[in-house]
């Protein structure tokens, strides 16, 4: 083990709790010292992949050497688990959405704060190179003040697994993939939010939303469309940007995109008009060549460091937390106003905890 590392065992070795196994391998200051998941299988794939596979989470408590937790189990039970773990002085990783509703966050990070102990949240999104690139050009303005962002994942192949599809596990797009491009939204744009409206879909007879579309007005005059598809068998694109000098577009997490912008050194071109349908239009005829600049993405944003050398520098006193609690208490309440929104059908206002 490094001389500085930091012992942590995966709850819940699935998907993701696999997937923490092998981001923390190549980390040099946080070690995996073992695992505990309820399902017998599981566990022998975590003997398999090297680890130490505990008889219960009692065992993992109670072993006075092992710093800190990750936990990676459905979404209903994070709470009673990081609440045990702060207890028996542990620090806490919680995957997202970290708990059902806000006031289950506020009793988990209350229980943080009293054992004096670490809890931070896998919004591991906020280092995907699309959004970053995004926050590179909103920040820079590379093609001007944005002022309109549409932000959309789309697959076609339904809710993915067991569980997400039940509502008593916190199943559902809005809590699946709506917490990452919420998260993001709020992470990029420092201004209060004034309205959301919402629609979720049901399309496919699950109990929980199959999707969802949101759209947030910030004080500052952006407004931000978030949407989540299962049931799109052609994808729109993963962003589209309008600044007031160009517009950006990424196709999807292959980075292909570009920005067109304004060309201020020609003179204005008055467009020709085209023909469209069995009219003519001057408004939607495009630009011309010389009125307008195609380029290149800008490079993404650099986050200070990774996710586990973080948690690793917030555990040693020597930085703060790249994802804060209560920038995630944020978004859980931003979830609350969209569920609100798509069952009542109103716009909500006055909710955002900024």
């Amino acid at each position: 083990m490094h001389q500085n590392s930091h012992s942590v065992v995966i709850i819940g070795y699935g998907g993701m709790g696999s997937y923490h196994a092998k981001l923390i391998k190549d980390n040099e200051r946080v070690k995996v010292v073992g695992t505990y998941d309820i399902d017998s299988v599981r566990a022998e794939a975590s003997t398999q992949d090297g680890y130490r596979a505990y008889p219960s989470l009692e065992a993992v408590l109670e072993d006075k050497t092992v710093e800190s937790i990750v936990i990676a189990t459905p979404n209903d039970s994070h709470k009673e688990i990081a609440v045990r773990a702060f207890a028996s002085g542990k620090n806490v990783i919680c995957e997202k959405p970290v708990t059902m509703n806000v006031s289950e966050f506020e009793e988990m990070t209350a229980a943080a704060e009293q054992a004096g102990k670490v809890l931070m949240v896998h919004q591991n999104r906020r280092w995907d190179e699309d959004f970053l690139i995004i926050k590179q050009m909103y920040d820079q303005k590379s093609i001007g003040d944005l002022f309109r962002i549409e932000s959309r994942v789309h697959g076609a192949n339904g809710i993915p697994g067991d569980w997400r599809h039940m509502e008593v596990h916190g199943g559902g797009m809005l809590l699946d993939w709506g917490v990452h491009l919420l998260d993001q939204a709020l992470f990029m744009i420092d201004s209060k939010i004034t309205s959301v409206s919402s629609r979720l879909s049901f399309i496919l007879g699950d109990e929980v939303d199959d999707g969802f579309e949101a759209t947030i007005q910030f004080e500052n005059g952006i407004s931000y469309l978030i949407e989540v598809g299962t049931t799109n068998f052609i994808t729109l694109p993963r962003w589209y940007v309008k600044g007031t000098e160009g517009t950006g577009i990424i196709e999807d997490w292959s980075m292909t995109g570009r920005t067109v912008t304004r060309n201020r050194e020609v003179e204005h071109v008055e467009p020709k008009p085209i023909q469209a349908g069995v009219g003519l239009t001057k408004t939607m005829a495009p630009p011309s060549e010389e009125a307008t600049i195609t380029g290149v993405l800008p490079e993404p944003f650099r986050q200070p460091s990774s996710f586990y050398d973080n948690f690793a520098d917030v555990l040693d006193g020597k930085a703060e937390p790249i994802v804060k609690n209560d920038q995630v208490l944020r978004v859980l309440n931003l979830i609350e106003a969209i569920f609100e929104g798509g069952r009542t059908g109103e716009t909500i206002r006055d909710f955002d905890q900024y």
